[in-house]
């Protein structure tokens, strides 16, 4: 008996290998996979730091609208009432600001840095609501009076 490698392909000429046969630049790639990029960053988000200003500030300033509105609070309920409307639009306004860093949109409008342009009718539309949102409002105080 001599030591040495077997012939596997002698000893079994029915047995076929499944693993990839070799050619003379390499192994055969039947099946190829596409390349696939994945982002290695972690995606920017609104920390609770960033967060915690906004909500509080936006809290106090419509807790000094609701108050003056719903129990009239004599003469400076209307004053009152416009500073916490003052407050709860920068509020908004930082908010809004800060979600804009991160790189949220509004809906209906394209992305930081996309290169498109935003539809007219979108925007038009946001300007409407909101000019109805504060006709409302400075309605509403000026009923105080």
């Amino acid at each position: 008996m001599e030591a040495g490698p077997r012939d596997t392909e002698q000893d079994a000429p029915d047995t076929q290998h499944e693993a990839g046969r070799l050619s003379p630049d390499g192994p055969d790639e039947l099946e190829v996979t596409p390349e696939v990029e994945v982002e290695l960053r972690p995606a920017r988000r609104l920390r609770i730091w960033q967060l915690a200003p906004i909500v509080m500030l936006a809290a106090v300033g419509s807790l000094m609208f609701a108050f003056p509105l719903a129990f009239e609070f004599g003469d400076g309920g209307a004053v009152v009432a416009m500073l916490g409307l003052l407050i709860s639009c920068c509020a908004a306004g930082w908010g809004m600001m800060a979600a804009r860093r991160v790189g949220h949109t509004w809906p209906g409008l394209p992305a930081r840095g996309m290169g498109e342009r935003p539809d007219w009718r979108v925007i038009a539309l946001y300007v409407a609501v909101s000019g109805v949102l504060v006709a409302l409002a400075v309605w509403r105080v000026a009923r105080l009076r």
